[in-house]
């Protein structure tokens, strides 16, 4: 694992930063959101379900995130998070950290 990944991961917020990375500017499904963490960190961070729903909530709460409700093709109704104004100034917050 590189140095500056080691650091990351034993941050304080680390979950929150991955996932603020991992939307990005556009609608994501949550399991896309949580492969794509699993992607940025080389799969050195792996995903837990629970923890990772209530951040995605918690997220949404605080005004980081907004989501929608969208239909699947197995009639799930998953929700597709997008990073809002409030997120991306978090984002910086959490890098500058």
């Amino acid at each position: 694992m590189k140095r500056n990944q080691t650091n990351l991961l034993q941050g304080t917020g680390t979950l929150d930063l991955l996932i603020l990375k991992a939307i990005g500017k556009s609608e994501m499904e949550g399991l896309d959101v949580a492969r794509s963490v699993e992607r940025i960190t080389s799969r050195t961070f792996q995903v837990m379900p629970d923890p990772f729903f209530r951040a995605l909530d918690r997220m949404e709460e605080a005004g980081w995130l907004s989501s929608v409700r969208g239909d699947s093709e197995n009639n799930r109704h998953p929700k597709f998070y997008r990073r809002t104004r409030a997120g991306e100034l978090q984002l910086g917050i959490e890098i500058e950290k």
